[in-house]
């Protein structure tokens, strides 16, 4: 497949016959997932003129590259403040609120879900949505002084919530879907398989916010440092696993959505089932300081809320989706 420019706009080809084209004016994000893609270097350079992402994914969807314009992160005095607060209350605090998002997130999908059931299964959704509320509440409890003390009380209590939540979302799923609970590696069965397939397109997208918003992609606070490891970028997903993945891909599988392994990889069809979903949801509005917003510009807006917190600017607090 070949990937190009013509006047204004860009232009897929296949066997040198155009399957796609779409005015640049409607474009927001341009994600490779094949292999054996060529890109114009005349798309390239019009893309990071607009200021539009390219990334770069593997198969499994584990990002590769991202590619943007150098001039959308010319800031420097973010990153040094980010660096800086990892070591002070600011940095304990924005741990803080990372885990409490996303349990809380986690609290309301359960109750989103709940309300189309009766019987036994509401009342185990509604029970364990309780005990990730009274987690939450914990985690903005833990005492200490800079990340690395906060860090450990932190985990503790997300791998609880963790836990609690991937149980009741395996009671959900249909018969048959094979799923044995939340695995981050060879996922073995096709709802991970997904599941890691979608936040790999999140994760694409929280990648370029982080970098438009001038923070340093792998100077994260509750996910340590680590070689290749872009740790900002995961703290700041957290927040938006269950609104964005988790509610699309599930909702679809419960009403009736299949999905098929190749090679312990989704197929084609499957990968394009779970992107259209999860990209549908990005550009769904949900309602965030009082006003409707797209979710892939609630995104941008709670990286720049880090950054502003990070440099003592602003209080931290992560986006709640509406249930």
């Amino acid at each position: 497949m070949y990937v190009g420019k013509k006047g204004e706009r860009i232009v897929v080809k296949k066997n040198g016959k155009v399957c796609a084209q779409l005015p640049f004016m409607k474009l927001q994000e341009l994600v490779v997932a094949s292999r054996g893609v060529s890109l114009s270097s005349d798309l390239i350079e019009e893309l990071c003129g607009r200021g539009i992402r390219i990334a770069f994914m593997t198969s499994s969807g584990k990002p590769v590259a991202l590619l943007t314009s150098p001039l959308l992160t010319a800031t420097v005095e973010t990153r040094r403040q980010q660096m800086a607060a990892y070591g002070t209350e600011r940095g304990a605090e924005f741990c803080r609120w990372i885990v409490a998002g996303k349990l809380r997130n986690q609290e309301k999908l359960l109750r989103y879900f709940a309300k189309s059931r009766d019987g036994e299964r509401k009342e185990e959704l509604e029970r364990t949505a309780k005990v990730l509320r009274k987690l939450r509440k914990d985690a903005l409890g833990v005492e200490g002084g800079s990340a690395d003390e906060v860090r450990p009380k932190l985990l503790g209590l997300e791998g609880t919530g963790g836990r609690m939540y991937w149980q009741r979302v395996g009671e959900m799923l249909p018969e048959g879907s094979g799923f044995a609970g939340r695995k981050h590696q060879g996922p073995g069965d096709a709802v991970n398989a997904a599941m890691n397939y979608g936040y790999g397109i999140l994760y694409s997208h929280v990648w370029g916010a982080a970098m438009n918003a001038g923070l340093e992609p792998f100077a994260g606070f509750m996910h340590v440092d680590r070689s290749g490891k872009p740790s900002m970028v995961l703290d700041l997903v957290e927040e938006f696993r269950q609104p964005v993945v988790d509610r699309a891909v599930l909702t679809w599988l419960n009403k009736g959505g299949r999905l098929k392994l190749a090679k312990d990889m989704l197929d084609g069809e499957s990968k394009e089932e779970v992107a259209a979903r999860v990209l549908l949801r990005m550009n769904t509005s949900e309602r965030h300081r009082g006003k409707n917003h797209e979710v892939r510009s609630i995104i941008q807006m709670q990286a720049r809320l880090a950054a502003s917190s990070l440099r003592g600017q602003r209080n931290y607090r992560p986006f709640a989706f509406q249930w």
